[in-house]
């Protein structure tokens, strides 16, 4: 088990865990501003100057992530982390790939009122060097900005007048009662490469469906994972039954693409099935459903939204299916990039 307690640099998240720590027997706290020393004391200047917070390398997700799951293969309590996390799309990846992991995350935000926050900071800032003190004055606006999404991820705590003592109680009951468990429900299984398959469904603009997956950063197609005895078909009609409540008859898919991506990291590789699944109309659109926990949001996106809202190889995926729907034709991809076939060799 994870518990991840957020908040602006000064709301007592590292007190609140130290406390924790001795309410939950056999937990571990771990900070990661370790990581964050690890990466400043070894990443050549060069590549530090690239980024003003280590948290956009994907290093530091990486590294935050893995030693959290290594500390809870270690200890028979909780991994307690106290640390800021603001941008959504990282806490997707972190969150998505422990729960990847089989360790349930319970995220709490520490939220004490601004007033209190400014004086925090000002009371630390005789301790902190100048570096730091420019840290904490940069992030509470940023904190603030971020509350919105956190007010509906996680659950809020006001400790603006509680002792860590009393705010770790607050924590444990929220723990104890699975109230700030992220209903992120993910399961790996296994190394090996996989098949999936996707649908493409359009409005009356061309516009293709994108879904906003809470488990990793970008926005997915709609799909998933072909099942052990299913055939893609069946897979695709099965996840946007599941993903959007759309009931799709097989014969009416069309497959526009098959693109073979290769494993990257803990990302496994494998066979991506890319179907056509028509148009939606006005009335279906007003039934798509989202599964809680798995799904934030969906939107309907231009080919140049989707060129922002996508990873390079899905994009690649995308523009081949769509040459592929105009065409009326079938493209076998490579890593999103169209490859030779026999007939084409054989010119």
């Amino acid at each position: 088990m994870i518990v991840w307690v957020n908040g602006a640099f000064g709301a007592g998240k590292t007190s609140a865990c130290r406390e924790l720590a001795g309410l939950l027997p056999g937990s571990v706290l771990f900070e990661p501003d370790a990581v964050e020393a690890l990466l400043r004391a070894t990443l050549p200047p060069g590549r530090r100057a690239e980024v003003t917070d280590l948290q956009e390398l994907p290093a530091w997700r990486r590294l935050v992530t893995e030693t959290a799951a290594a500390l809870a293969d270690e200890t028979a309590g909780p991994v307690l982390v106290p640390i800021t996390l603001l941008r959504q799309e990282h806490r997707d990846e972190i969150f998505g790939s422990l729960a990847g992991r089989g360790l349930a995350v319970h995220h709490v935000v520490l939220d004490p009122v601004e007033t209190i926050l400014r004086a925090r900071i000002a009371t630390r800032e005789g301790a902190l060097d100048t570096a730091l003190r420019q840290r904490d004055r940069e992030a509470l606006p940023a904190y603030l900005a971020a509350r919105g999404w956190l007010a509906g991820d996680a659950r809020m705590i006001d400790n603006g007048v509680l002792t860590p003592r009393q705010t770790a109680e607050r924590i444990l009951d929220l723990v104890r009662s699975g109230a700030a468990r992220c209903p992120i429900v993910r399961t790996e299984g296994g190394n090996g490469d996989t098949v999936a398959a996707a649908v493409l469904l359009f409005d009356d603009r061309d516009r293709v469906l994108l879904v906003d997956p809470a488990y990793k950063p970008h926005w997915e197609f709609p799909g998933g994972v072909v099942e052990r005895g299913e055939s893609p078909t069946a897979a695709a009609v099965r996840e946007a039954a599941e993903e959007l409540g759309l009931r799709l008859r097989p014969e009416e898919l069309r497959l526009l693409a098959v693109d073979w991506e290769p494993g990257k990291g803990r990302a496994r590789g494998g066979l991506r099935l890319v179907y056509d699944g028509g148009r939606l109309g006005p009335s279906e659109v007003l039934r798509l459903r989202l599964p809680t926990g798995e799904l934030r949001d969906w939107h309907f996106a231009t080919l140049r939204e989707a060129a922002e809202m996508l990873p390079a190889a899905r994009l690649r995926r995308l523009v081949a299916a769509l040459e592929a729907r105009a065409e009326g034709e079938l493209r076998y991809l490579e890593g999103g990039r169209r490859a030779a076939t026999g007939a084409a060799q054989a010119h």
